[in-house]
């Protein structure tokens, strides 16, 4: 039986301080080991990538920061939270942000409450330290040095 494997957008936020540290969660569900990935959610039906962005940094984290510029689009197949694994189409979009510990998580679905574990604001110099395997996507120390690089922090 060949099943169509189904399409999901999502929009993924790359919340840096002005500090240069960037805004990650801890994920862990049935589908592979903990790991970090970004801020973030899938497209509503009714929305695009910029709307979605300003509603999943709102309910994911509490805050309201303007969305900045599309930096990194991804297009990979994968499983989350007792889900099948679907094609996902992902934009990045960079999000700076004041510093701040008062992260809510007062608007999280059910599916966050049990997959996000923790979160925590990285510096690259953490991210460089850390195994790569850590972060999903992998390349999300070589997108945060980028951003550094061209928009250093203040």
């Amino acid at each position: 039986m060949n099943q169509q494997i189904k399409t999901r957008r999502s929009a993924r936020l790359m919340v840096v301080d002005p500090q240069g540290r960037l805004l990650l969660f801890r994920y862990h569900d049935e589908h592979q080991a903990p790991f970090w990935g970004t801020v973030g959610g899938e497209l509503l039906e009714e929305e695009n990538y910029p709307s979605t962005a300003i509603r999943e940094l709102k309910e994911e984290t509490g805050l309201t920061c303007p969305i900045g510029p599309l930096l990194r689009e991804r297009d990979d197949i994968y499983a989350v939270a007792r889900s099948t694994p679907a094609r996902w189409l992902e934009r990045y979009f960079l999000v700076r942000c004041p510093p701040t510990e008062d992260i809510s998580n007062t608007h999280w679905s059910d599916e966050e409450r049990s997959t996000i574990q923790a979160w925590h604001w990285w510096t690259l110099e953490e991210m460089h330290e850390a195994d790569p395997a850590l972060f999903k996507p992998n390349w999300l120390t070589e997108l945060l040095d980028d951003i550094l690089q061209s928009e250093p922090a203040l």
